[in-house]
């Protein structure tokens, strides 16, 4: 099998989209680290007692590296009018995430001080119990410490076929 048979099976799969965030420790005492976020549609609850979940990271990537370093992070479950959202933090190679965030509505998490995008579905606090090499990825299971719900009424953006897409 090849990997781009692989990858047109499992493109199938239809997924929910998020962006995973965290922030950066500060370069020094007076100052905040930086934001970072990514797309990610592997994410999964994993167990409710207690209560955790599961991203998976590609090796070596800026958010893979940060949250070796940095346990507490963030998602938020983007809603379907939240596609630029999701294209915005899926570009490859950026330096800096600090413009992404830049006219992003939201606010920061009580328990993590993570980025929680403002329209999201739902948002989850957590904090990293258990990092799992896999492959080419890092399997980072985080306890929840914290939810919202702060667009209840919306529907889901979905990844299905190499696109982003809306349920129904």
């Amino acid at each position: 099998m090849s990997n781009d048979e692989f990858r047109a099976a499992l493109s199938r799969l239809a997924a929910g989209v998020v962006l995973v965030t965290a922030q950066e420790p500060p370069l020094d005492e007076h100052g905040r680290g930086e934001d970072v976020g990514m797309t990610a549609t592997a994410f999964m609850s994993v167990s409710l007692d207690p209560p955790l979940v599961m991203v998976s990271l590609r090796n070596d990537s800026r958010m893979d590296d940060l949250l070796a370093e940095q346990p507490l992070w963030a998602v938020s479950v983007l809603a379907e009018d939240q596609r630029q959202v999701a294209g915005r933090f899926a570009m490859k190679g950026r330096i800096s995430d600090r413009l992404l965030f830049q006219d992003l509505p939201g606010t920061r998490g009580e328990f993590t001080g993570a980025p929680l995008i403002g329209g999201a579905l739902a948002t989850l606090e957590c904090r990293t119990e258990q990092r799992v090499p896999a492959g080419d990825h890092t399997l980072v299971i985080g306890r929840v410490l914290g939810t919202g719900l702060p667009h209840e009424g919306g529907q889901p953006l979905m990844y299905f076929r190499g696109n982003y897409r809306q349920l129904g």
